[in-house]
């Protein structure tokens, strides 16, 4: 069965999670973004942890800042519900909660948990947030 040219094939829901989940595991990239299942045991592979080193020469360097990720049943069509633990100042993030909205406004399906944290990540470095003063280091959002 021959794929017409420019068209998606849809691969389901729990393919992809396995797919992303290998390559947390594997550690794909530059080491500056990790995530992996918040709890082995998550069949459902719904509950995420990621991880985004703060970039050098900015005021989120040599932090190490802790994000919860929640993949719905309709990921990827639908994106993420992505938290900061970590408290953190940065634009298109909730400061009462950690909720991350910038990083999902342009969602694609082929966006991955990846994208999002390397998408977070960029932000630091935006004109707008490189110089944002941050919260003490160890604070963490209530919920």
């Amino acid at each position: 069965m021959a794929v017409a040219a420019g068209s998606v094939v849809k691969v389901p829901r729990n393919f992809r999670l396995l797919e992303e989940l290998e390559e947390g595991q594997k550690g794909v990239g530059d080491g500056t973004v990790s995530w992996g299942l918040e709890d082995d045991e998550d069949m459902t592979l719904t509950r995420w942890r990621g991880m985004i080193i703060g970039p050098p020469r900015t005021t989120y360097e040599y932090r190490i800042y802790s994000l919860k990720v929640e993949c719905g049943p309709r990921y990827p069509e639908t994106p993420p519900f992505v938290r900061f633990v970590t408290k953190i100042n940065l634009n298109g993030v909730d400061n009462s909660n950690g909720v991350a909205v910038a990083a999902l406004a342009k969602w694609q399906i082929s966006f991955t948990i990846r994208t999002v944290l390397q998408e977070l990540r960029r932000l630091m470095l935006a004109k707008e947030n490189i110089k944002l003063p941050q919260p003490p280091e160890g604070q963490n959002y209530n919920n």
